[in-house]
């Protein structure tokens, strides 16, 4: 039973209810069907057999005399040896062979009924698929526009049209909750724009406070120092605010996508960590191959730059960073491989959430903000990819992040 209703689940509603239109169909037919056969046979009953019993006078078959027979060509009023009338004989005779036919007259009427219910059966099943088709339509409607929406086109609506029924219900409530999403994410991009301003621009104005104050020729050495330091502090909330901000808008859907070659992307991104490598003696491999994504060029350039950033970072000295890029039927797989301290198996997939490090930390230093693995993965997801990684057994990791045609 239980496989049963597992089965009948897994059937589509269009088809549930197409098998449920036509077996309620045959059942009624059949019900139909067996009332059709006793309501004839009771007419050929009343109509023919009570008619012969009419005709012979109610005869009924009586014992003949022993050893005695009938001829098959005895016609009424003949007698048999011993002078018994033959009446009997042929009313029954009669009586058997209307019996005979009204039987035959029942199992034709069964036969071509039968034959009539499938066929008709048929039909009922087609034109059952075809009303729960039409009956669908506007749940269909509701799915592909449910599917279709983003971040971008959420002002479309449904708009269905028709009589005041549950499926018009459904979508009127349907464009109601699109209508309170829409208004939730221009207050979102209100609020990140606004914030983009608002938290830089004081930033902006210490540090060109401290700028000047460290140029002032009578200051101090104290306060040059508290100037450096303060300095480092404000880039520190500068690159927070900076990954902040990035990774609120990487998680918006992308409005932009062209065609982009990753492989000038990845270079583009290697020249500008490319001070880094130096000063940290940390060596760039590169195996890249031609592979185009359809997306924004600025965000995976982002993507891209945060990854190689993180690699060289978190690596050990006279470290190594490999860097391949891929294509195949799915799209391009780009992986960023490097050298480093040991991350335990269980502790990689916390290295995506914001403000995490290696090791699972909290952000306590000026390393950075935290948030690039974080970025990384919210660029790829809006692209509608994935980024994934792995810890390598010597220490490191293995960063793959894969980008659909």
């Amino acid at each position: 039973m239980t496989r049963r209703l597992l089965v009948w689940r897994r059937l589509g509603l269009r088809t549930r209810l197409t098998l449920l239109y036509g077996g309620l169909f045959f059942v009624a037919g059949s019900v139909l069907l067996w009332f059709t056969h006793l309501l004839t046979a009771r007419a050929l009953n009343q109509r023919f057999v009570v008619a012969v019993d009419k005709v012979t006078g109610g005869a009924r078959p009586t014992p003949a005399v022993s050893g005695s027979t009938l001829p098959s060509d005895s016609l009424p009023g003949d007698t048999l040896p011993g002078g018994v009338l033959g009446t009997d004989v042929v009313a029954r005779r009669i009586r058997t062979d209307v019996e005979q036919g009204a039987a035959d007259v029942l199992d034709e009427v069964l036969r071509s009924s039968l034959i009539v219910m499938i066929l008709v059966g048929v039909v009922a099943v087609v034109l059952g698929y075809l009303v729960a088709d039409r009956a669908l339509r506007p749940l269909d409607r509701v799915t592909e526009t449910a599917q279709r929406l983003s971040e971008s086109t959420l002002h479309e609506r449904i708009a269905l049209r028709g009589p005041q029924d549950e499926v018009k219900r459904l979508a009127d409530t349907f464009d109601a909750m699109l209508d309170r999403l829409h208004r939730v994410f221009d207050a979102q991009r209100r609020f990140i724009a606004n914030a983009s301003h608002e938290l830089r621009t004081p930033l902006a104005v210490n540090r060109t406070v401290l700028e000047v104050s460290l140029e002032e020729p009578a200051a101090s050495e104290d306060l040059k120092a508290l100037a450096r330091a303060l300095l480092g502090a404000t880039a520190r909330y500068e690159r927070l605010i900076d990954g902040l901000l990035m990774l609120a808008q990487s998680e918006q859907e992308i409005t932009t996508r062209r065609p982009v070659d990753l492989r000038e992307v990845v270079r583009t991104a290697m020249e500008q960590i490319g001070p880094q490598p130096r000063r940290g003696k940390v060596t760039l491999h590169e195996d890249l191959y031609p592979a185009v994504a359809h997306g924004d060029p600025l965000f995976l350039e982002r993507c891209l730059v945060n990854l190689l950033e993180n690699a060289v970072k978190y690596n050990v000295r006279d470290g190594e960073v490999w860097v391949r890029l891929r294509e195949d039927d799915a799209g391009a797989c780009l992986t960023v491989e490097n050298t480093g301290p040991p991350v335990p198996p269980y502790e990689v997939g916390d290295l995506f959430e914001p403000f995490r490090r290696h090791g699972g930390d909290r952000i306590r230093s000026a390393r950075g903000a935290g948030l690039g693995l974080s970025i990384v993965r919210a660029i790829a997801v809006a692209h509608g990819g994935t980024a994934d990684a792995r810890a390598r057994p010597e220490g490191g990791l293995v960063v793959t992040v894969r980008l659909p045609r």
